[in-house]
């Protein structure tokens, strides 16, 4: 049977289209969520939590959507949910709200999420400022404290912070190219 006559029968109550949609997606998904938590059973709690809310909200499948797109969207948000949890890191919440703000495909999910590779491009690119530029760096651009909160809480002026913070995004501009609307989004959060 096609996609979209399971998807229908899913949408009224069918249990059996929905155990062949669970058997043809379950590894799948289980693959794509695995790779970033790195635990059989967190993957697996994802997973079961992904397919329960498909029925639990059946009734909203538009048999006419990309049920992929669908499937891997409400994946997608719990392991965010997740890695919010493991990483709780203030990085994550701007990457997170780069992602969120891209109307994305699950192939796209599928493909693009590596926030573990950002994570070590970011330590990379910051380990090639001055201290100085780095503390203000992280201070401004990941802990959301003001030009004018970091000179007080430095005790320098804030001109001096200004430049220190152009200095440091100059660097991480060339250093994390790759990563460029990411960074860019990143730099604007607390311009």
């Amino acid at each position: 049977m096609d996609e979209k006559h399971l998807l229908m029968g899913v949408r009224s109550g069918s249990e059996k289209s929905f155990r062949e949609l669970y058997e043809r997606w379950v590894s799948r998904l289980y693959s794509f969520v695995y790779r970033y938590v790195k635990s059989e059973d967190v993957a697996d709690d994802i997973v079961q939590e992904t397919f329960l809310r498909l029925w639990t909200h059946r009734h909203s499948l538009n048999p006419a959507c990309s049920f992929q797109s669908y499937l891997f969207t409400i994946s997608y948000h719990l392991l965010l949910k997740e890695l919010r949890r493991q990483l709780n890191h203030p990085s994550m919440e701007d990457y997170v709200e780069y992602l969120s703000q891209l109307n994305i495909s699950g192939e796209y999910i599928e493909r693009h999420i590596d926030f573990g590779r950002f994570q070590e491009e970011l330590a990379k690119a910051k380990a090639k400022l001055t201290p100085r530029q780095r503390e203000i760096f992280e201070l401004n651009k990941e802990q959301g404290i003001s030009v004018s909160d970091i000179a007080r809480q430095l005790s320098i002026s804030e001109q001096v912070v200004r430049n220190q913070l152009s200095a440091s995004l100059k660097v991480m501009r060339v250093e994390l190219q790759r990563y460029a609307c990411l960074l860019s989004f990143l730099f604007l959060l607390n311009g």
